[in-house]
């Protein structure tokens, strides 16, 4: 029987930071990872949902994203969900990685992305397995 695919959350307000994210990690960001599905997400109101429904094993959040920026809901989320998933946050600025350890992000990926330190970087997050993801 197959593996069930693992579910990743990509939000940003911009289709493009969606698209260029997606395609940066791929749909197998290493061989011992498995296919990943992605639940792209335009709005905070369809994080805060996807989030609560739980059976995310990630959330890749845009920390330009607006009017409410990736790093301060992965700050909210990380305060407000008990067995929060893990998070990465996209920044623009390399200087803006201060910005998304203080938000408690689990990763940091910085613009442009690089599809190798991307899929990387996604598949050490998802290997740690902070919390597994519940699926109904």
């Amino acid at each position: 029987m197959a593996e069930q695919p693992l579910r990743i959350l990509v939000f940003s307000h911009r289709p493009e930071v969606r698209e260029s994210i997606i395609n940066a990690i791929g749909r197998r960001p290493a061989s011992d990872i498995g296919r990943v599905d992605y639940v792209e997400a335009a709005g905070v109101a369809e994080v805060l949902t996807e989030m609560d429904e739980g059976g995310l094993d990630l959330a890749i959040l845009d920390g330009e994203a607006q009017p409410t920026g990736g790093i301060g809901l992965t700050r909210q989320l990380k305060h407000e969900i008990a067995e929060c998933p893990p998070i990465v946050v996209t920044a623009r600025r390399k200087d803006d990685r201060w910005l998304a350890t203080w938000s408690k992000a689990d990763a940091v990926l910085v613009h442009p992305l690089d599809p190798l330190t991307a899929a990387e970087t996604v598949a050490e997050v998802l290997r740690s397995g902070r919390v597994p993801a519940v699926r109904g």
